[in-house]
């Protein structure tokens, strides 16, 4: 059963958030309003740095491993989002890791399309074994589109013949550009932060020319080899199905998969600092990432 708390969240974001009539300029605005509702804790050290033209946050807390490095990728259906939207649950990750977050900025679509967002974490990921980490030191995670896109630089990585992250950790990942799967299909989920329409148009503005492309779409993968790999989602998602068909074909091929379906939650839950249903997955993402790293 939700608490209270998450189902307040829920019923304030009923009816949908109506992103789909917006411009895209005004879902960005929209979306970085809403950072103001979760502000940084006070010890949290944000540091602006350049990984090889990919401008990036280094967050860090006092007392933090610094030789554990997650590199986080912000939700935002590939079109919205930023550093600034999402240090606050990268910062509380850090916490509950006891680790230095890299935030990368990367491009956004419909102006920079596929693979450009891919582009950029694998940028970001050498610049890292550049500054002296090395891959076992390094985790992948990112909600929504960022978790897909955790996903698919994975695969791209894997493809090139690179080191691989430590693990990766997908929050409700985004792996189907199309929306094919069950819980995608109109009427059969109760989400108040997507629509089945909202995920094809995404998609399409996305990757127009690519929408099964491995690296765009993780689900269509060769998942051999793969890092450990956690995955968190809820029952009330649209990506419901996403989360849990990567889940099986990742084990199919030998990948130690951690899946946590929560009963009731919604689309990435964990942003909302006071429901407790989002400290207690933020605290397992933290200790999942200890135990590989």
């Amino acid at each position: 059963m939700p608490s209270i708390e998450h189902e307040e969240v829920a019923a304030m974001m009923s009816g949908g958030l109506g992103l789909e009539d917006l411009s895209i300029e005004e879902q960005r605005a929209f979306m970085e309003a809403s950072a103001d509702m979760f502000p940084l804790e006070e010890d949290v050290l944000v540091t602006e740095a350049d990984a090889d033209g990919v401008p990036v946050d280094w967050l860090t807390i006092e007392g933090s491993e610094t030789n554990r490095v997650l590199v986080y990728l912000h939700g935002g259906a590939f079109s919205m989002g930023s550093r600034n939207t999402h240090r606050a649950l990268a910062a509380r990750i850090a916490r509950a890791a006891d680790a230095k977050v890299l935030l990368p900025e990367y491009r956004l679509a419909p102006e920079h399309p596929f693979p450009a967002a891919i582009e950029d974490v694998v940028t970001c990921w050498r610049w890292l074994l550049t500054e002296g980490y090395e891959s076992k030191q390094i985790v992948l995670a990112g909600d929504s589109a960022g978790g897909g896109l955790a996903l698919g630089a994975t695969l791209s990585l894997k493809d090139a013949g690179e080191p691989l992250p430590v693990c990766v950790v997908g929050l409700s990942p985004w792996t189907d550009l199309e929306g094919q799967g069950p819980t995608a299909e109109p009427g059969l989920s109760d989400d108040p932060m997507m629509t089945p329409e909202g995920v094809r148009m995404s998609g399409e503005l996305y990757a127009p020319n690519d929408r099964r492309h491995p690296f765009a779409a993780p689900l269509y993968g060769e998942l051999e080899g793969f890092p450990p790999l956690l995955i968190q989602v809820g029952t009330r998602e649209v990506l419901l199905s996403d989360s849990t068909r990567f889940a099986e074909k990742a084990e199919a091929a030998g990948v130690e998969v951690a899946l946590e379906v929560e009963d009731g939650l919604i689309h990435v839950w964990h942003m909302f600092p006071n429901v407790p249903e989002a400290q207690s997955a933020v605290q397992r993402v933290g200790a999942f990432v200890k135990r590989h790293c």
